[in-house]
């Protein structure tokens, strides 16, 4: 459920999306908060800027929370993103440990807006093969001690 204080930090991250855009950034923002609504850190989309096709701000944010915040603290977090967050992004927050997302565009929405952004060609995949091959790495490094 989104609360008042959820809607205002959203519009905080849309902001952020929109202070992008006067940067010449894709318009796309987000910021993460602690459990008092404090905001600990914030980012913007830095594809083209960066060259670097992972500079979306949930991920972003993602790691700084893996780096900089303990397991229990990350989970104590809510992410305010202005878009739902893509699949890269679902996965690193999943990762990171973060608590909660909230965002305001979904997806479906997005597309509608911006059509190209859904267009995404998939990638061929070929597997599993050679598991004894590729078991031996796995289980020297998670062998109990």
């Amino acid at each position: 459920m989104i609360t008042t204080a959820d809607e205002t930090l959203l519009r905080h991250a849309i902001g952020i999306a929109a202070r992008a855009v006067t940067l010449g950034d894709a318009p796309y923002g987000s910021l993460l908060a602690g459990p008092d609504g404090a905001i600990l850190a914030e980012a913007h989309n830095t594809v083209r800027r960066d060259n670097d096709i992972t500079a979306h701000p949930e991920l972003k944010l993602a790691r700084w929370a893996a780096r900089e915040l303990d397991p229990e603290a990350a989970t104590r977090t809510t992410l305010y993103t202005s878009c739902e967050p893509c699949t890269m992004c679902a996965g690193g927050i999943v990762r990171s440990g973060l608590g909660r997302v909230v965002y305001a565009l979904s997806t479906e929405q997005l597309v509608e807006l911006n059509p190209q952004s859904g267009e995404w060609p998939t990638v061929a995949q070929d597997g599993p093969a050679l598991f004894d091959e590729a078991r031996a790495p796995i289980d020297v490094y998670y062998r109990p001690y």
